[in-house]
């Protein structure tokens, strides 16, 4: 059962890891006039890095959490839960909000 949930952990971690995207910045034509889209460009690769950072984050909680009770012995899984929660939700924020680059 660990290494089953193990497993889960490091295909989450990989696939959060991996899901980055790019925005797209250049000019675009509306009506024979040239707009620059650059700076709306950023504002919405911004919003998607918070996004994916705040999913990032949810993910690793969840994914912290069952690996911390799966780890932890005895009495001790509340805790070992609750560890392992607190780091995943710091690991999987970072992991998603640096892999989402502007």
């Amino acid at each position: 059962m660990n290494k089953l949930i193990a497993a889960g952990i490091v295909a989450t971690l990989s696939l959060m890891a991996g899901g980055a995207s790019q925005a797209q910045d250049g000019y675009y034509h509306h009506h024979h006039h040239r707009y620059d889209d650059r700076r709306d460009s950023y504002a919405r690769c911004r919003a998607e890095q918070r996004h994916s950072a705040n999913t990032g984050t949810v993910v690793g909680a969840v994914v912290g959490g069952l690996g911390g009770n799966a780890l932890s012995h005895g009495g001790g899984r509340l805790g070992g839960t609750l560890i392992g929660a607190g780091v995943g939700a710091v690991a999987g924020h970072e992991i998603a909000r640096n892999g989402h680059r502007c």
